[in-house]
């Protein structure tokens, strides 16, 4: 925007000074050329009364004596068609004014001038010749001294046009940092309302926008506060009552359970908690999505077990860091798992398989066995499910995989039915 006004000012200043200054240039030369020509007027015309009345020896010396002193070429054509002072040709002009006419032109290398003399001694003709320096006389300087002062007005319009272009640039270069602060989650920011007129109403928009942002923050970390504390009652009960069982298969499957619930909820709450640049170099550091996903398919075992299910995993023996914190993407796995068993038939079969990419991260692709997607359905919708559920399994595997940097896509899987992909993104060069 900077460049595109001072290049707007430029134009306009230029045409301005081209419109002012080229006639005040041709107005120049008119004026000098006149003043040469009326000056060299008077001389010759000053000599009209001695061409009729002085002899032709005085009348020699008074014009030898006004060429040397004039800057024209002074000439005296006698009836007898002798020349005096400056030496020239019977030029048409000069034998117009024989003939009692004087006139002026322009002729090759300035103007001539010619007075028709009538008298009794002499008589004749006199002629002054302006050279064609001598009528642009001074123009160049003046000319120059023009250009000069364009110039200088040039300057001093771009130099005032940088400093407004400079103050719009950078009010509108706060107004962005402050939209992508806000964006990458620093609900503090806010724009300084001291811009120019237009840019301040943005200014104090975007601080009001800003500030409802924090107040539904607010109010959705005190949902989830009060939520999360009226869930652990029942959880608590629910634990006391696993551990009063007899059978200590029965209590570990409950008391497992009750601890993956009790996770779901610790997550829910730092999730609402965390601001957005916390979350942000959280996800940066990442995890391993070696150990995540050997940890949630242990604890999804029992209920596969339980449900006759036959379950593959294809997992690396080493580390895969990626660009996730663990507690995201232990809700990514546990949301795909739990769309396979709650939306499958028991004794389907599921395929878990971590692949180490190339540049680095994964692709974590869980695969069943079960009937598939129904056509025309937008699962990944958030809040849209064709089964009676919430809706929100898939939307939370999706964002947990483009907040790696990754993605998530669906299709047939070799098993038959869906196949979930998670890429996730690697944690070196993240956010470069």
């Amino acid at each position: 925007m900077r460049r595109r006004v001072l290049v707007l000012v430029a134009a306009t200043t230029s045409l301005v000074l081209v419109a002012f200054l080229v006639p005040l240039a041709l107005l120049l030369r008119t004026v000098a050329a006149d003043r040469a020509v009326q000056g060299a007027s008077v001389e010759a015309q000053a000599l009209s009364s001695l061409v009729a009345t002085t002899d032709r020896a005085g009348l020699a010396l008074a014009v030898a004596q006004v060429d040397a002193n004039s800057a024209a070429d002074i000439s005296v054509f006698l009836r007898d068609g002798s020349v005096l002072g400056a030496p020239a040709a019977r030029t048409p002009l000069v034998e117009l004014a024989a003939r009692g006419s004087s006139a002026s032109g322009d002729v090759d290398g300035g103007r001539e001038i010619v007075f028709a003399v009538r008298g009794a001694v002499n008589g004749g003709v006199i002629r002054a010749f302006v050279p064609a320096a001598t009528l642009t006389a001074g123009v160049a300087g003046a000319w120059l001294l023009l250009g000069a002062l364009g110039i200088g007005l040039l300057l001093i319009s771009l130099l005032v046009a940088d400093r407004l272009a400079r103050s719009l640039v950078r009010s509108t270069a706060e107004l962005a940092s402050v939209s992508h602060r806000l964006a990458a989650g620093d609900i503090d920011a806010r724009a300084a309302p001291d811009g120019p007129g237009e840019l301040a109403v943005v200014a104090g928009a975007l601080n009001g926008l800003a500030g409802r942002i924090s107040d539904l923050l607010r109010e959705e970390r005190e949902t989830v506060a009060d939520l999360a504390h009226s869930v652990r009652t029942p959880l608590t009960a629910l634990r006391l009552d696993a551990e009063a069982l007899t059978d200590p298969a029965d209590a570990l499957r409950i008391g497992t359970g009750v601890d993956g619930v009790q996770r779901a909820v610790s997550h829910a709450i730092e999730q609402a908690r965390r601001r957005g640049s916390d979350r942000a170099a959280t996800d940066a550091a990442g995890c391993d999505a070696t150990a995540a996903v050997r940890e949630r398919i242990a604890f999804w075992a029992v209920l596969a077990e339980d449900t006759g299910r036959t379950t593959t995993v294809d997992v690396p023996g080493g580390p895969v860091p990626v660009a996730l914190s663990r507690s995201d993407l232990d809700a990514a796995v546990d949301a795909l798992l739990g769309n396979v068993f709650a939306h499958t038939p028991d004794g389907t079969a599921l395929a878990l398989r971590l692949t180490p990419s190339a540049g680095g991260g994964a692709d974590l692709a869980i695969s069943d066995a079960g009937p598939g997607l129904p056509a025309g359905v937008a699962v990944l919708q958030r809040g849209a499910s064709n089964a009676g559920s919430t809706g929100l399994g898939l939307d939370i595997a999706r964002r947990a995989a483009e907040r790696s940097g990754g993605e998530l896509r669906m299709g047939r899987s070799a098993l038959g039915g869906l196949e979930v992909v998670l890429q996730l993104g690697p944690t070196v060069g993240r956010g470069a």
